[in-house]
């Protein structure tokens, strides 16, 4: 079975089959390619894959058969057209915006993003001319529309908001990008590709922090751009991909690469000239990671339900953002976009405040204090002091983080064990 005739299995499927497909007599699991250069026989050859007329390799800075076997993996489980993976999520968020953007444009962004991807977007992107206005995801579509402007060059959500938790409404947005013509870009670290497929809901680009659920394990960092290869370019706004490139003497992206021009344009641009590109053997560790990605997911959503409605009703605490659990602010939304789970963070108020949350985080056995969600571990962190601390106060709030607020990645552990953990901690405050 190839990859096109994955795409009509189940995604649990795709997650242990997709991306490498050996031949004959050939190694049943992905290799690690672990070289920087390929070799041609015939200078002409080279220069084609220069040319960017042939997809074969010719340097790993550009592209290395493990990535491309991730690469066509991560396609394939988000329905896109096409991949690339970067060394970290950072840089797959950067070049996805950046890939479109440039000193004088625009971008708008939700409030409630990850502390670092606020800072890039807030700060670093600022620096180089590009203005970013920040809008709370809940804002009616109306309104929203107003902050659109004739530079703005895509807009930019978490499908669940780190460490807010609010599931993203899929189809107000992307009705919204669809109206400006600009691309909709979702960050899908949370629920993976197994728990929600943006792109089947209207989003063009999806990015995700492969360090997190795809690894699994916290060892390998990573990023991926999936093109959703459902986006006009000819729509007279984005130049940079329908007409010729100097840099590759004429080409012209949206003819030579169809669908797929936008991916294309990033490697052939920003990974050339940047560089921040994924290693063989962090390519080969994530997508380990990836062929457990469905049964780990249903057991981390399991577990962080059981976490949110133990400390829902928990004397200690003030309050429980998990969108499983009935009554939360996004529990319709999660029915709709989540029906096989909300993942597995589960953030909550102590009641007294910073110092209370603290010491809860203080008082952990088998659960650790780290900076990382999303691998099989149980871990908590308290954001205000670390992930977000470079937010002034009302930034924090905009991004749903508050003083007394706790962010749990809930692991695959046994969950009486967990629950355990959590109560002797409490009990100390």
């Amino acid at each position: 079975m190839n990859n096109d005739e994955l795409k009509n299995t189940a995604i649990a499927t795709q997650c242990i089959q997709g991306g490498y497909i050996p031949g004959n007599g050939e190694a049943r699991t992905m290799p690690i390619v672990q070289s920087t250069t390929f070799k041609y026989d015939k200078a002409a050859d080279l220069a084609a894959a220069f040319n960017l007329e042939v997809p074969t390799p010719m340097y790993s800075r550009l592209g290395n058969p493990s990535l491309s076997w991730l690469e066509e993996k991560i396609a394939l489980m988000e329905g896109g057209v096409g991949a690339l993976t970067t060394a970290s999520g950072q840089a797959a968020i950067f070049y996805a915006v950046m890939n479109i953007t440039k000193a004088g444009q625009h971008i708008l962004a939700m409030t409630n993003l990850y502390g670092g991807t606020h800072t890039l977007f807030g700060s670093t992107l600022p620096k180089m001319g590009v203005e970013v206005t920040f809008v709370h995801p809940e804002m009616p579509a109306e309104e929203m529309k107003t902050y659109i402007r004739p530079e703005t060059r895509c807009i930019y959500c978490e499908m669940l908001g780190n460490p807010a938790l609010d599931v993203l409404d899929l189809d107000k947005m992307a009705a919204i990008a669809r109206e400006a013509q600009v691309p909709l870009i979702v960050d899908n670290t949370f629920p993976t590709p197994y728990l929600c497929q943006p792109i089947k809901h209207g989003a063009n680009i999806v990015v995700h922090s492969a360090t997190k659920y795809l690894d699994g394990h916290a060892v390998a960092l990573g990023g991926v751009i999936v093109d959703g290869g459902n986006f006009d370019w000819n729509n007279g706004k984005y130049p940079e991909l329908t007409t010729p490139d100097v840099d590759y003497h004429g080409l012209v992206y949206s003819e030579a690469f169809g669908p797929a021009a936008y991916i294309a344009k990033i490697r052939a641009g920003l990974l050339r000239d940047v560089g921040a590109t994924m290693s063989p053997f962090n390519a080969f560790l994530i997508n380990l990671g990836c062929e457990t990605l469905a049964v780990r997911m249903q057991r981390h959503s399991e577990n962080a339900q059981k976490v949110a409605e133990y400390l829902a009703q928990h004397d200690k605490v003030e309050w429980v953002r998990y969108p499983g659990l009935k009554g939360d602010p996004s529990y319709e939304l999660a029915q709709k976009y989540l029906p096989k789970g909300c993942s597995g963070v589960v953030t909550f108020g102590v009641k007294g405040g910073a110092a209370e949350a603290q010491k809860v985080i203080d008082s952990i056995k088998l659960i650790t204090l780290v900076t990382h969600v999303g691998d099989l571990r149980s871990h908590m962190i308290h954001p205000a002091s670390t992930t977000h601390r470079q937010l002034d106060d009302a930034a924090m709030i905009e991004a749903g983080v508050y003083p007394n607020q706790i962010r749990f990645s809930v692991g695959i552990e046994d969950i009486d064990d967990i629950l355990a953990d959590v109560e002797q901690a409490l009990a100390q405050v």
